[in-house]
């Protein structure tokens, strides 16, 4: 039952992206909407391919988390329960049940504002940079629609929150690991010799993957020319492919290897933060990385660069990320001291 000293509005999130870097770049934007509201806390309505359960779904700031089953990976074969029409149906039911006062759409699309508006929350505030939604919406202010050459979600999100004075300015997207988690990769990791090198292996496009050739070469030299170790980081999906670049490593350079695809979500970040260095794909652990104040290399080919933290994210770019090889990623990387990560 609601406190009656409390008269913060109870508030959902409804997150449009779906991936993992998207999560990430929202975290600290939901935090700050949670203060103002009720009882401190927001539920969340994200995609399942973006882990927020695993991220985020500890957090004492987080009221329930919602699957938005809307757009399933490519790669799964299925339709979403909530695509479509009858879909937003379904989701807007889902969260008339709860009664909430309040949703914040982190989207510039009508069918979000649609959804909104069928769920019956009297406060609906979103981007509203279209017309269309904004009919759907009960109070601005409205955002223009990014019009950069970055990728535009980090930035939409930050000028709808400057807008609506949750924060005064852009904030870089920050992750909190608990110790738990950093305790039990120290341990596991042990025995591989600083500087740690995490290649960040995985992605969920195919035109976004540098390939387990490229990744052992770097391995190679990583090991070889700056005297490291390099942990090959992935989820589940990723066992064959990490297994496939560390065949690829000369045998005596193996016991400078390590592969975690096995993690949660938060034992992955804190790979990441024991980590000195990450360099991977255009992927979600690459912002991760970032995230929990890693230096992180990005590879990018012929994509919108990464901009919303450029104390920690690098973009290592070419036209073409076929044209990215080993020795181009070596001349990036700084000489790293055995003691990086510790001081952080």
């Amino acid at each position: 039952m609601r406190a009656a000293q409390d008269h913060r509005p109870r508030t959902a999130i409804l997150l449009q992206f779906t991936g993992i870097g998207d999560l990430i770049w929202h975290i600290h934007y939901f935090r700050l909407i949670a203060e103002r509201s009720h009882n401190g806390q927001v539920t969340i309505i994200a995609q399942p391919s973006t882990l927020a359960r695993g991220f985020i779904g500890h957090e004492p700031w987080v009221e329930e988390i919602i699957d938005h089953d809307h757009r399933p990976r490519r790669g799964e074969g299925r339709k979403g329960q909530h695509a479509g029409l009858r879909g937003m149906h379904r989701m807007a039911s889902q969260l008339r049940q709860r009664q909430f006062d309040r949703i914040i759409l982190f989207s510039g699309r009508a069918s979000r504002g649609l959804v909104a508006w069928l769920s019956g929350i009297p406060t609906r505030m979103g981007f509203g940079y279209r017309w269309l939604q904004r009919i759907f919406l009960s109070q601005g202010p409205y955002i223009p629609a990014y019009t950069g050459q970055s990728v535009a979600a980090f930035h939409e999100a930050s000028a709808f929150m400057v807008a609506h004075g949750f924060c005064g300015a852009p904030i870089p997207p920050r992750l909190e690991v608990p110790a738990a988690f950093v305790a039990q990769m120290q341990t596991r990791l042990s025995h591989l010799q600083r500087p740690w090198y995490a290649l960040a292996i995985g992605t969920s496009e195919v035109h976004k993957q540098w390939g387990a050739a490229n990744f052992a070469e770097l391995a190679k030299r990583l090991i070889e020319e700056r005297g490291g170790s390099v942990i090959l980081l992935g989820g589940p999906g990723e066992t064959t492919l990490a297994q496939e670049i560390k065949s690829a490593i000369p045998p005596a350079l193996h016991p400078h290897v390590a592969i975690v695809t096995d993690a949660p979500p938060l034992g992955s970040a804190a790979v990441l933060q024991l980590a000195d260095a990450c360099i991977g794909n255009d992927t979600g652990m690459t912002n991760v990385a970032a995230a929990v104040q890693t230096p992180s290399y990005a590879l990018l080919g012929e994509r919108p660069p990464l901009e919303h933290d450029p104390v920690y994210l690098h973009n290592i770019r070419a036209k073409r990320l076929t044209d990215i090889t080993a020795a181009h990623v070596m001349s990036h990387l700084p000489h790293l001291s055995a003691g990086v990560a510790a001081s952080r």
